[in-house]
């Protein structure tokens, strides 16, 4: 009977009712009987809290066993990280937003600093901090209806979550003009082998620090254009079921089943089958092949930020016409080069650069104003137009973004 009392404590807890008990039962030691509840008791609630620890830095971390990640393991982490980096070029670098009870906001850089960084980067699974950039310098800006949630974040560097660093939720004399901001390095994750350059061949990704292939099955243009956006190559222009024997991978086959709507800044960002849970053969490995890395140029200014626009393709430099030019594709050109904002230029000054000779690429480029690149912009096929040299499109920028002012590291390299 003893040993049935001390059953119903343990799995009833705190919560346990001492019933009146008869028989052999009626000789217990009464004070035996409530130091034993006690203990039990205490034990019980120490339990209960260890187990709150666990949930709370599980929900706070997303790390949990690849195993349990299935097919949306991408998507766990995203919606479990309470911080994110908004506007960016990729997912580790951007404006510094933080979620509470549900609501996303930005963080105040009242002493903002690379430690601060350090532990966003860490949060998000990105590589080392490189530098803390005003928040401002990232399109579209926050929201005015928007929060400013924390400021005066003082991290030492070592934790492994923002939420777990000094910080004022009571902000006050904060904007968004002091959004803090965060740069990261983006980890080499993702590669092409055994081609003519690095933007075509067999997909290979990292993981657990071992290279591995990607399987077909499931494949589409779409994932190859979220490669070549991730390797800073052009655009996806073919994707096929590899290889010879002498171009098929040797190693694991860690993916299958991939499946990218294109947008993605990040191969990993793709719902996919479980990490090297799959049923295929090297036969079947994934290659891609991209054009090689968008670049541009302003030429016969008196600086980079000024001059006539050229565009390189196939290795070859060519001119843009103007047909459909305006405001929102000079911005483009201008934040793509890293320089102010655009300044008009009439037909007359236009000529002081002079008029391209050879190939013009473009023709009807069409921009929102929020792309980051003039590759991303829409445009007619490369080398299709009905122009001349003298529809060459110019572009004259201020010669310094004021968003960046203040806002580059002390010693950049």
């Amino acid at each position: 009977m003893a040993w049935l009392f001390l059953i119903l404590a343990f799995f009833t807890g705190p919560g346990l009712l001492v019933l009146p008990l008869t028989g052999a039962s009626a000789s217990f030691n009464s004070t035996f009987v409530l130091e034993m509840h006690h203990l039990l008791c205490s034990t019980w609630l120490r339990m209960a809290s260890m187990q709150q620890s666990a949930d709370w830095v599980s929900d706070t971390t997303g790390h949990l066993p690849e195993e349990s990640l299935g097919t949306a393991q991408t998507i766990h982490r995203e919606s479990s990280s309470h911080v994110r980096l908004v506007g960016g070029p990729h997912r580790c670098e951007g404006r510094v937003e933080v979620q509470r009870n549900g609501e996303w906001g930005t963080v105040c850089d009242d002493g903002w600093d690379m430690n601060d960084v350090a532990v966003v980067c860490r949060e998000l699974g990105c590589g080392a901090a490189i530098w803390t950039p005003s928040g401002v310098i990232y399109k579209p800006l926050a929201d005015e209806d928007q929060k400013v949630l924390i400021q005066d974040v003082n991290c030492t560097g070592v934790e492994e979550n923002l939420i777990q660093c000094e910080q004022d939720e009571d902000v006050y004399s904060c904007s968004h003009n002091e959004d803090a901001g965060a740069k990261c390095e983006f980890p080499e994750t993702v590669q092409l082998v055994g081609g003519p350059g690095r933007c075509k061949g067999r997909v290979e990704v990292k993981h657990k620090g071992q290279w591995g292939t990607v399987c077909k099955a499931g494949w589409n243009l779409s994932a190859a254009k979220v490669v070549c956006r991730q390797l800073g190559c052009g655009r996806a222009i073919l994707t096929q079921r590899c290889c010879s024997k002498s171009t098929q991978g040797q190693g694991p086959i860690w993916l299958s089943e991939v499946s990218c709507s294109g947008k993605e800044a990040d191969l990993q960002d793709c719902p996919s089958g479980l990490w090297g849970k799959n049923n295929c053969t090297h036969d079947e490995d994934t290659w891609v092949e991209c054009e090689d890395p968008f670049q541009l140029r302003l030429v016969g200014g008196e600086s980079k930020c000024s001059g006539r626009l050229e565009v390189l393709h196939k290795g070859e430099w060519g001119t843009v016409c103007d047909d459909g030019w305006g405001e929102k594709e000079e911005q483009v050109v201008c934040k793509q080069l890293g320089c102010g904002e655009p300044v008009f230029v009439s037909a007359k000054d236009r000529r002081r650069f002079g008029f391209g000779n050879g190939r013009i690429w473009l023709d009807d480029v069409y921009c929102s104003g929020q792309e980051q690149s003039l590759e991303q912009c829409r445009h007619r096929f490369w080398g299709h137009h009905n122009c001349n040299h003298r529809e060459d499109v110019a572009v004259d920028c201020l010669e310094h973004n004021p968003d960046l002012l203040g806002a580059l590291p002390a010693d950049p390299e």
